[in-house]
């Protein structure tokens, strides 16, 4: 049923979402940090980041603030996904542009 697709399409987005938020997490956080004014010291960006990673502590550096991120774009891409496929729904577009696998 197109309810059973909806909600397998949004439970994907949400576990895809979360598996991208916590992949990029660190380097995100390290991201945010060296922008701050002064932060790292002095040397080359990879001096600094290197630096900021050191002081951080790696388990807090994956693990701050990991929830609310997961929360956010785990729901962005859900609601990505929910839309692509109510759109294809909507307009009878195909999924499968070459071959159906349900006519082999």
């Amino acid at each position: 049923s197109e309810s059973t697709k909806l909600g397998v399409s949004l439970s994907s987005g949400v576990i895809a979402g979360v598996a991208a938020a916590i992949i990029s997490h660190p380097a995100d956080t390290l991201l945010s940090l060296i922008n701050k004014e002064g932060a790292g010291g002095e040397g080359s960006i990879m001096t600094r980041l290197g630096r900021l990673a050191y002081e951080t502590g790696f388990v807090k550096l994956c693990l701050t603030g990991l929830g609310a991120r997961c929360v956010m774009i785990g729901s962005l891409t859900a609601g990505q996904f929910g839309i692509f496929d109510t759109i294809m729904t909507l307009t009878g577009a195909s999924k499968f542009k070459f071959t159906n696998p349900e006519e082999h």
